[in-house]
C-alpha cells in the first residue's frame, strides 16, 4: 500500500493498493498553492483512506517533469513523509501516470511554464499495464511541439493539468510487482536553474 504524491502540475495525493485499487485521491489544480495545499492533502488522503501510516509500504512520488517551485514541493513532502514515517521512497515519472493504461499511442503534455511545454511520447502499454515511452520527457515551445516528437500525427494528445497521484502509485505498484527500474533520484526538471553560482569570488572596489 503507497501515500502517492505529485505536484508536477497541480497537486495531487492519493492511496493506492495494488489489490485493493485507489483507495483515495485528492486533487488541487491551483499551480500556485502546492505548498499551501500538500499537507492538508497528504492528511485527508489517509483520512479518507481509513488507513494509518504504520500500514504503508512506501511513498510514490512524481520526479517531473515540472517546474522547479512545484515539483520541489512534492518531492521534499514525499521524502520527508517517508523519512519520518521509516518508509522507502518510490520515484515515477509523472508523465507515466497520465500514460497509463492508455492503449493507444499518446503525447503527453504539461505546462512547463515561460511559453513553453513538457511531452512524452508513448506507443502504448506492455502486457504488465505498464506505458511504453517512445520518446522524451522533452521541453519545447508549443508551437515547435510537431517539429520535436518524431511522427507527431501518430499520437493522441493528451494535456494534463493535474498527473493523477493514484495512477502514479498504480504505475508504481507494476513496476514493483514486475521488477522494473523505478526513476532516477534526480527531479526531472529539464531547465537550468535561474540562480548559478559565480565562478569566483566578488570583485569589491
Amino acid at each position: 500500500m503507497l501515500l502517492a504524491i505529485d505536484t508536477s502540475a497541480g497537486t495531487s495525493v492519493a492511496v493506492v493498493d495494488r489489490d485493493a485499487g485507489i483507495l483515495s485521491e485528492l486533487n488541487e489544480s491551483d499551480t500556485r498553492r502546492h505548498a499551501e495545499v500538500i499537507g492538508i492533502l497528504i492528511q485527508a488522503a489517509l483520512r479518507d483512506a481509513g488507513v494509518a501510516v504504520t500500514d504503508l509500504s512506501g511513498v510514490a512520488v512524481g520526479m517531473g517533469p515540472g517546474p522547479f517551485t512545484g515539483l520541489r514541493v512534492g518531492i521534499a513532502a514525499a521524502r520527508a513523509f517517508a523519512f519520518g514515517a521509516g518508509k522507502p521512497v518510490v520515484p515515477v515519472v509523472s508523465h507515466d501516470a497520465v500514460a497509463f493504461s492508455r492503449a493507444v499511442p499518446t503525447l503527453v503534455v504539461t505546462d512547463a511554464r515561460r511559453r513553453e511545454v513538457y511531452w512524452s511520447a508513448y506507443s502504448g502499454s506492455d502486457a504488465e499495464g505498464l506505458p511504453i515511452r517512445a520518446g522524451g520527457p522533452g521541453l519545447t515551445p508549443p508551437d515547435s511541439l510537431a517539429d520535436s516528437v518524431p511522427d507527431f500525427a501518430d499520437y493522441e494528445r493528451v494535456d494534463a493539468a493535474v498527473v493523477s497521484a493514484a495512477s502514479l502509485g498504480l504505475v508504481a505498484e507494476l513496476l514493483y510487482l514486475h521488477h522494473r527500474p523505478f526513476a532516477g533520484g534526480e527531479a526531472l526538471y529539464l531547465r537550468s536553474p535561474d540562480v548559478t553560482l559565480s565562478a569566483g569570488p566578488k570583485r569589491v572596489s
